[in-house]
């Protein structure tokens, strides 16, 4: 695949060659492909979809089909080295348990979601619409999204359930935002682990 995000750079930053790594939400298989290109990775996939199952079969990607609001039972503690949510953590039910579980089979967490708090967003809604972005490209009535949190909420989050962030980049469009991101910044991207966790 020729196509990438973004993202997939700073992800792949993230990892150490060779490292196993578990995507959640896999879609087609897009980023798996791209770490196992330039960082050699022992990738797999997590989808939902029977089409995107088979798009990532297409692609060569290991995947399996769960759902993943149900956890992460089948995968033993600490088995992967990173574990990835990259834009679907918006589209979770149990995003506290999810969490949990990434940092129960993973050393690392990494998650990137759309910043609600965005201005563009807010912009939006001022003129009394739901905003629609390239980063939420859905309408309102057929949206998957069902958390609409923001960055400073995510950190919130963080603090309560005893979650070390590492690292937090956040970006409008490719450009990184440092001052103000809670406003300026479309989308954050994190590197967590359990509080309890020596660093690495």
């Amino acid at each position: 695949m020729s196509f990438h995000r973004f993202d997939y750079d700073v992800i792949a930053n993230w990892i150490e060659p060779g490292e196993r790594v578990l995507d959640l939400g896999c879609g087609d298989g897009g980023l798996l492909r791209y770490l196992t290109d330039v960082r050699q990775v022992r990738g797999y996939g997590v989808e939902k979809s029977p089409e995107r199952v088979l798009a990532c079969a297409r692609n060569g990607i290991n995947v399996i089909q769960i759902d993943m609001e149900q956890g992460l039972a089948g995968f033993e503690d600490g088995f992967f080295d990173h574990v990835i949510m990259s834009l679907s953590l918006q589209a979770m039910h149990n995003t506290q348990g999810i969490l949990k579980e990434m940092l129960r089979v993973g050393r690392e967490a990494v998650v990137s979601f759309p910043n609600f708090a965005y201005w563009r967003h807010r912009q939006s809604i001022l003129n009394g619409r739901m905003p629609v972005s390239k980063n939420l490209p859905y309408q309102w009535y057929d949206t998957p999204n069902v958390r609409f949190f923001t960055i400073d909420d995510f950190d919130a989050l963080c603090g309560q359930e005893g979650i070390a962030i590492r690292e937090r980049l956040a970006f409008d469009e490719d450009k990184v935002i440092v001052d103000e991101p809670n406003f300026l910044a479309s989308v954050a991207l994190y590197r967590l682990a359990r509080a309890d966790a020596q660093a690495g």
